[in-house]
């Protein structure tokens, strides 16, 4: 296992492998532990860049320097490498998305040692291939990531949670999707308990909690809630995805202990899950973005 600190050392890596025709699988033949500096920080901007082995926790701990936060919350404390990577979110994915909606440029090195960079360190950029974008869920198949642009938000100043046990909680979550009040998340822990988190100033987060309680009842709870909430996803064994809109049809087949993010419609399973598979011209395509990014097959 070689566990490399610079990005020089990284390619380095790469092309000797390459030269060997010796896959490697990043995060177990490769680690980035030691690459984990904060390069840049334009707390202007809402932007920062990062080396991919820095840890959430520790991102987010410099950036709170600054009132700032990367609005990303998944199980555990993975790196910003393995969010990109793996598409990794948590229960704010509600309002602030994926990584695919918070990276705004990337260095990766290619399976043969090369190094590739693409998009900026402002929000709205146009310059070269979105490479940022296609690498978010590769899982390391690509290019092993070295360096990730972000997007960032700035720290609320108030935060409150909803608790809501219903027998309806579709019923519930379409109410709250129909009105004009604005979660930052809104899980339903299945069966029976819808929960919303609003954050902002104090006086917005206030009435927006008012507003809640009175569409569909409930009780303020404290952020145990959010905890539950990515302890199940995190020891969820499968993933289910269907349309929003078909919530109630989908929670009747659900079993107990399942996370469900109604918002982008994603369901975190207890038991393997079999997801209906990839259809066959997807599978084709990705297989030749796969091939043109590493044609020797050094990434596993």
């Amino acid at each position: 296992m070689a566990i490399v600190s610079s990005l020089e050392e990284a390619a380095a890596v790469l092309r000797e492998a390459a030269a060997a025709r010796r896959p490697v699988r990043l995060g177990d033949d490769l680690r980035l532990d030691a690459l984990d500096r904060l390069l840049e920080h334009e707390a202007g901007d809402l932007t920062c860049t990062v080396e991919a082995g820095i840890r959430l926790s520790r991102l987010n701990e410099r950036l709170g320097a600054a009132g700032q936060r990367l609005s990303l919350d998944p199980p555990g404390d993975p790196t910003i490498g393995a969010c990109v990577a793996g598409a990794l979110s948590g229960p704010r994915r509600h309002r602030f998305g994926t990584p695919r909606d918070l990276v705004l440029g990337v260095t990766l090195v290619l399976g043969d040692g090369s190094i590739a960079s693409a998009g900026g360190t402002v929000v709205k950029n146009v310059a070269g291939y979105d490479l940022g974008k296609l690498v978010c869920g590769s899982r390391g198949r690509l290019a092993l990531i070295a360096r990730v642009s972000l997007r960032l938000h700035p720290v609320p100043a108030a935060a409150r949670t909803v608790v809501v046990e219903t027998r309806d909680a579709a019923e519930v979550v379409a109410a709250l999707r129909r009105s004009q009040l604005v979660p930052s998340a809104l899980d339903v822990l299945h069966p029976g308990r819808v929960a919303v988190l609003f954050e902002g100033g104090e006086a917005a987060v206030a009435a927006q909690v008012a507003a809640a309680l009175a569409l569909v009842g409930g009780a303020e709870a404290d952020d145990g809630v959010w905890e539950d909430s990515r302890e199940r996803q995190g020891a969820s064994l499968g993933v289910v995805r269907f349309p929003p809109g078909d919530l109630a049809g989908r929670l009747a087949d659900l079993e107990p202990g399942a996370l469900v993010r109604a918002g982008p419609g994603v369901a975190y399973t207890p038991s393997n899950t079999v997801l209906q598979g990839r259809p066959a011209p997807l599978a084709a395509l990705q297989e030749r973005i796969r091939a043109a990014f590493d044609p020797a097959g050094i990434l596993t």
